[in-house]
Parts: structure tokens; C-alpha cells; sequence
């Protein structure tokens, strides 16, 4: 019994679904902005905001996982935007610490100066950064931060959607193999199957390509024209991502031989001219498919592991075991979803389908959703790490909605395997229903079988005369074709009209559409900064303090100090009116543990919009009376989510910065 799936009107179908695939990966990608990376910086020193006595001889960046730097990876800029560095950077990690300093010029003078620094993360992505310290005192600078963050622009853009394109790839190759060596062997003669696979084997490769030309501008310049720089590729291929890409490729090239054989030799014993097989044929189509299942699983296994040895399994805890876990992941990833599109491209444009064919894909998915599950929990718990980092990460909340997705994806696929259960019933149906014809037919051919072929003989002769002619061969040839033809047309009709096939079309086509979309949300995964690092990077520069509410009237906070040195101890007040974007009037009290007003030598404090990358905005409060700092005309640009810094100076040598997050209205 097979299930016949219609030529006419299945073409839009399928260009629909793969245009939805790229509008929505490019969606999905320019949604994501730039890619944020595994490692963080975590602390410096000076840190930022920090007012120093006299020039430090080195600048020191901290972070949280591996990185690789260049030469020109840490720049210092003077108010002047002239190098205060000596451009030579050293490595000063130690233990489980991740450092590199840069040394500085001597004689410095004093102001206010710009430390810019780019790296590439263990993970592939890229990351940049910048912040301020002053020398003796703050002043203006006309040093000017690079706009554009690493991994941002039209490269990251471009980037990001070829890194999209590449898992798509990946999918369609592996899963429309796995699909017809594992469920469907006789789909390996079906043309519209065959060009799914090579289409995801030319989608893979082109995707490749780009990834390894755009890689040293993403990395470094962000300019496009780079991409064909000779020098950077080099630079590039020496990485561990580039080698990884490269031996994608290689990979590829193995991968092009085993579609060469599973299209021509298998599809071949798969289906013999003759209609028949004797032993030793079927042995050989037995050890050729062996032979293809293990050599697909290696070469499958080993792509996979292209992308576990360069992204975020590669780095983090337990490295051994998560590289492993993740090309599980991504091996289970495609057999579901390459396997569904598979099915789906014969659902709508192959001739026939065994029902038998649809059974054993419904238990590859179940056995490949169960391999998702569990090395997708596991995954989570390495990336995510808390029940916080779960909701208050944008790596957590994606997960969340990738989570919700596969949710969705196996309640479609709960009812597409109701429809494959009705379909057996059918079939079984069918089947009796067939023998039992075929016996009545069978008696009948019997008895008029020298009836069947005088009326034969009489259709191949003309009589002429007293001349018996033969008619034309051709014209024979065609009726017959015409006659097989409109039977062909007519079961068709008949199957079509099965609501059970209907049905499966339908929700088999809503799976593929659901899975489009997860896989948007898995590359901007991929991409996404992960949950764990996330909360340490917070916790590292303070992120993680106390919102103070955002308020109707001026916004009034009290914050304690402590500088270490004597009387270094207080609180220190501060007020803002009207608590406004525009201008505002700020006053400031430092209080010493009694209570009492505290006369210290400096007061500072600077705002920061982390969200939209503004600041930070200085601002030099004049001493107005013991222990009271007062400032006109704080402008504060836009409302938001602002970082306040509140650095207070003792002695000539003791201060220290306290920090609070204040909204802004």
C-alpha cells in the first residue's frame, strides 16, 4: 500500500516554505544584533570610572573565559586621542584567571583617558569594549571610542544569516540521508528527494565558504572588502575556528562521495530493472547499505563536531563531556527535522510512499526527540546554571521560547502520528479488500484468457482485402502509455480523496513551518551570550546591585563607603530633581559613621546608559559646604536604566567608587 502525493500545486507549496525559511533566518538575525560572546570582561585595573593619583605603569583587562588577542587587540588613548600605550601586550593569566595588560608611557599627564579593547571569545564570537580612568583629575577628551562594537554591521548581518544558512544545510543533508537509508530506502531513485539532499549539501558548502571569507572582517575590521584579504584568511586559517571551517569543507568532500553512491549505485540495487533480485544481489544491496550507514554516521558525526570544537561547547565547565553532548544534539536536530522535510518533500512530490516508510520515520523522530531532550537539558543546565539566569538572561529567555517551540513541535507531531495510524487501518483494509478481488480476477483471467488474447490479436490486425496488416507499433505504444497514464490518474483521485493523507500533508507541512522557526531561534542561540556568564559578568562589575524605584518626584538614594583607610567609613546621599531626563540639580552629603558630616577632599560621579551605549557622562560636583557637594545642570540625555558611580576620595590615596542602578524617567 502507498500513499500517492500530487504533482499539481505542490510546487508553491515547497517555494513558500523555503522562502519563509530565509525571511524569517533574516529576521531572526537582524533581531539579534550583535553577537554577543562567551567571555566577559570582568574587572580592570584601573577600573572604570577610576581617578588616579599619579599614571599607572600598565593597564590589566580581566576575563572570564579564554581569549584571543592581536597585536593591535588593547589601545589607550590620551585626552589628545594620541597612544599613551606601548602597544606591546602581555599575557598575565595565572591559575583559572584570564588577564592581559598593556604597558603605558612614562610622564603621563593628567586627564582623562580611553582604553579600547577587541578579542575573540573561545567560542568563536567576537568582543569589544571601552572605559575611562583619569589621571590626577577628569577632563575633556577628544579621543573618540569606536562606534561599531566587533561583530556588528553589515559583516555581523551578513555573518549571522550565513551561519543560519549553514545549519539549514546541514539539516537537509543529514536528515534527507538518514531519511532514506533509514525509512524510506526506495527514495534514493526519487528525483525530488535527491535534489533536497544535494541542495542541502550545495547550501552547506556555499554557507561554509562565506563563513571563512567573512571571518577575519568580522573579527577585526568590519569591513566587507576585507573579506578577500589574503593576509586575514591566512590569520584566520591559523584559528581554531578556521581550522574548524576548513575541515567542514573537507568534510563536504567526503560527504559528496557518499551522495554519489547512495544516488547511483544503492538507488540502482534499490531498484532493479529486471523486478526481481536473487540471494546474492540482496546481500550485496545489504553490505552496500551497511556500508553507507556507517560511513554517513562518521562523516555526519564529524560535521557536527565542527561547529562542538569552535562555539559554546568548547569552552565553559565541563568541555570533555559537552563537545560529545552537543553533536548528539545536532546529529538528533537534523535526523527530526532534515527527516520531516524529507517527508514532506514526498508527501507532495514523490510518486508514491510506502506507509511503511512513514512508521519507521515516526519512531527515528520519537527516538531523536527523546536524544533532544535529554542533551538539550543537560546543555541548558551547563549554559544557564540558575533558576535567575533562567528569566532575568536574554540567553535564558530565548531558551524559554526555544523550549515552547518544541513544545508545539511535538503536539503537531502527536497528531501527525494519529494520521499515519489511520492510514495503516486503511491499508489493511485495502489489502483484504485487493486479495479478495484478486482471486475473483484471477478465476476469471482463466477462463478468458484465449478470449483476452484472440481480442488482442484483433486489436494489433487490420484486415485489408484478403491482406491481414500488423498496425503500427507506435501508435500501439502510445495507447498504451495513454491507458497507463489515465489508470495512474485515476488512483491517484482516489488516494488524494483520503482524508488520512490530507491530514498528514497538512500537519507534516505546519511541523516544517514550526521548524523553520526554531531554527531561527537556535542560531540566535548559538550567538547569545549564555546565561552563566552573563549573571558572573553582572556580578563582577555590579550589575547585580539594587534597582533603586523610579520615582514621581527627585530621586533620592543613600549608599554606604568604605575606602579603607582612616576615617574612610560613611554614607554618602545623594538627590537628583527633578529625577528627569534634561537638566537637573544634584546634591551630594557624605556622612561619617556618627552621622555627622564628613569633609572629604573629592566627590565625583559619572551616569552610564549601558542599554544604548552612552556614557559615561562625568560630572564634577563644586564643594559647597562641609560634607555638601552640589551641581546645576546635570544633563541626563534620555530616560532608561542608568548606572550611577559615586567615586569618594579620603586622603591623597584612599577612595573608592560605589555604584547603583537608577531609573530614570
Amino acid at each position: 500500500m502507498t500513499a500517492t502525493a500530487p504533482r499539481f500545486g505542490s510546487a508553491p507549496l515547497v517555494r513558500l516554505l523555503l522562502v519563509a525559511t530565509v525571511l524569517l533566518g533574516t529576521v531572526f538575525t537582524v533581531l539579534s544584533g550583535t553577537a554577543s560572546a562567551h567571555a566577559a570582561l570582568t574587572g580592570s585595573t584601573p577600573e572604570d570610572g577610576a581617578v588616579v593619583a599619579t599614571a599607572p605603569k600598565d593597564i590589566s583587562l580581566t576575563f572570564s573565559e579564554q581569549i584571543a588577542m592581536g597585536d593591535n587587540s588593547i589601545r589607550v588613548l590620551d585626552p589628545d586621542n594620541k597612544r599613551a600605550d606601548t602597544g606591546k601586550i602581555r599575557d598575565l593569566s595565572s591559575g583559572g584567571t584570564v588577564a592581559y595588560g598593556i604597558g603605558l608611557h612614562a610622564g603621563l599627564p593628567d586627564g582623562t583617558y580611553i582604553v579600547a579593547w577587541q578579542a575573540v571569545s573561545a567560542d568563536s564570537h567576537p568582543i569589544s569594549g571601552a572605559f575611562t580612568f583619569s589621571i590626577g583629575a577628569p577632563s575633556k577628551t577628544t579621543a573618540a571610542v569606536p562606534g561599531q562594537e566587533a561583530g556588528g554591521g553589515l559583516v555581523g548581518t551578513l555573518y549571522d544569516i550565513a551561519r543560519y544558512i549553514s545549519y539549514a544545510g546541514f539539516i537537509l543533508l543529514i536528515g534527507g540521508a538518514a531519511f532514506i537509508l533509514g525509512c524510506w530506502p526506495r527514495g534514493a531513485s526519487v528525483r525530488p528527494l535527491q535534489r533536497l539532499v544535494v541542495q542541502g549539501w550545495l547550501t552547506l558548502t556555499a554557507a561554509t565558504l562565506v563563513l571563512l571569507l567573512l571571518r577575519s572582517p568580522y573579527t577585526g575590521s568590519g569591513k566587507l572588502g576585507d573579506a578577500f584579504d589574503l593576509g586575514g584568511l591566512q590569520d584566520v586559517l591559523a584559528t581554531k575556528t578556521g581550522a574548524a571551517l576548513v575541515s567542514r569543507l573537507l568534510l563536504l568532500g567526503a560527504a559528496a562521495l557518499f551522495v554519489a553512491v547512495l544516488f547511483g549505485a544503492y538507488a540502482k540495487r534499490e531498484t532493479p530493472q529486471d523486478g526481481e533480485e536473487n540471494e546474492e544481489q540482496n546481500k550485496e544491496r545489504k553490505d552496500l547499505a551497511f556500508g553507507l550507514a556507517v560511513g554517513g554516521a562518521v562523516v555526519a558525526a564529524g560535521i557536527a563536531g565542527t561547529w562542538a570544537l569552535a562555539e559554546h561547547a568548547s569552552t565553559g565547565i565541563q568541555t570533555g563531556l559537552a563537545m560529545p553532548v552537543d553533536v548528539l544534539h545536532l546529529l538528533a536536530v537534523a535526523t527530526w527535522l532534515g527527516g520531516l522535510t524529507a517527508l514532506l518533500v514526498a508527501l507532495y512530490r514523490a510518486p508514491s510512499l510506502d506507509n511503511a516508510a512513514v512508521r519507521r520515520f515516526s519512531r527515528v523522530a520519537f527516538v531523536s526527540v527523546v536524544v533532544l531532550a535529554a542533551t538539550g537539558l543537560y546543555q541548558s543546565w551547563r549554559q544557564v546554571g540558575s533558576w535567575s539566569a533562567l528569566w532575568g538572561t536574554s540567553y535564558g529567555q530565548l531558551l524559554l521560547v526555544k523550549v515552547g517551540l518544541v513544545a508545539v513541535l511535538v503536539g503537531i507531531a502527536w497528531f501527525s502520528r494519529r494520521w499515519t495510524g489511520r492510514l495503516e487501518q486503511r491499508a489493511e483494509a485495502e489489502a483484504e479488500a485487493e486479495a479478495g478481488a484478486g482471486a475473483e480476477a484471477g478465476a476469471e483471467a482463466a477462463t478468458g484468457s484465449e478470449t483476452g488474447e484472440e481480442t488482442e490479436t484483433a486489436a494489433a490486425t487490420t484486415v485489408v482485402g484478403d491482406r491481414t496488416v500488423v498496425a503500427d507499433s507506435e501508435r500501439a505504444t502510445q495507447l498504451a502509455r495513454q491507458r497507463a497514464a489515465l489508470a495512474t490518474a485515476r488512483q491517484k483521485r482516489i488516494r488524494d480523496a483520503d482524508p488520512g493523507r490530507i491530514g498528514l500533508r497538512r500537519s507534516v507541512l505546519a511541523e516544517a513551518g514550526v521548524a523553520v522557526v526554531l531554527l531561527a531561534v537556535t542560531t540566535v542561540l548559538t550567538s547569545t551570550e549564555p546565561g552563566r556568564t552573563a549573571e558572573q559578568e553582572a556580578g563582577a562589575t555590579g550589575g547585580t546591585a539594587a534597582t533603586a524605584p523610579a520615582t514621581e518626584g527627585p530621586l533620592a538614594l543613600t549608599l554606604p563607603f568604605d575606602t579603607g583607610g582612616e576615617n574612610g567609613k560613611g554614607t554618602v546621599r545623594l538627590t537628583l530633581d527633578p529625577g528627569r531626563s534634561g537638566a537637573n540639580a544634584m546634591h551630594i552629603y557624605v556622612d561619617g559613621p556618627d552621622g555627622q558630616p564628613l569633609d572629604v577632599p573629592e566627590v565625583k560621579a559619572a551616569f552610564t546608559l549601558t542599554a544604548q551605549k552612552i556614557g559615561p557622562l562625568p560630572i564634577v560636583p563644586e564643594h559647597f559646604a562641609p560634607g555638601h557637594w552640589s551641581a546645576d545642570a546635570v544633563q541626563i540625555p534620555m530616560p532608561g536604566e542608568w548606572q550611577l558611580q559615586l567615586t569618594i576620595r579620603t586622603s591623597d590615596i584612599d577612595q573608592t567608587t560605589v555604584d547603583k542602578n537608577v531609573k530614570i524617567g
